[in-house]
């Protein structure tokens, strides 16, 4: 296992190589990702396995651990997401190799040249794991019973007059 990643990797030749890389990406180098996070204090551990299974299927195996730095959509406090992902790219040339890909497989679309950025491939699957809403699990549960005030309690129903109306 390589400890240094290349920046461009030729996915074809790392699949037959049956060729595994590992690395550390700081937060700060994800652009896309920044936007998503409280702060870019941290990085990034990957490992990259490029291999093809018993069907002959080339594909790409990412492994990431990386805590993130969210802000908490209940208590708008900072707090850390830790994110553990293990996917499998099943590498295709085409859109309709897609089809043959076996079902715990994602499609990952190599271009014409081969060549892949393995930093990108990081980011994507950060990007998707960051959740819509993101709360800490510790942060307190918002449920409460809102009474109503004086003021709507003292409101009458607009559909008061049409039920005394129904009753003549």
């Amino acid at each position: 296992m390589s400890a240094n990643t290349p920046d461009l990797l030729d996915a074809w030749r790392m699949v037959a190589n049956r060729r595994s890389f590992e690395g550390r990406l700081p937060l700060s180098a994800m652009t896309r990702l920044q936007g998503l996070l409280a702060d870019t204090e941290g990085d990034v551990r990957y490992t990259a396995e490029f291999d093809h299974d018993a069907l002959r299927v080339p594909y790409l195996e990412l492994q990431i651990e990386a805590n993130l730095p969210l802000v908490c959509q209940r208590s708008l406090q900072r707090f850390v997401l830790p994110v553990t992902l293990k996917q499998r790219l099943g590498l295709v040339r085409s859109e309709e190799e897609e089809a043959a890909l076996p079902p715990d497989y994602e499609a990952l679309l190599v271009p014409e040249d081969g060549m892949l950025r393995p930093a990108d491939l990081v980011e994507d699957e950060l990007v998707l794991a960051v959740p819509v809403v993101a709360v800490d699990p510790a942060s307190d549960a918002v449920e409460r019973e809102w009474a109503a005030d004086e003021e709507e309690v003292a409101k009458t129903s607009p559909f008061a007059a049409l039920a005394s109306l129904k009753k003549n």
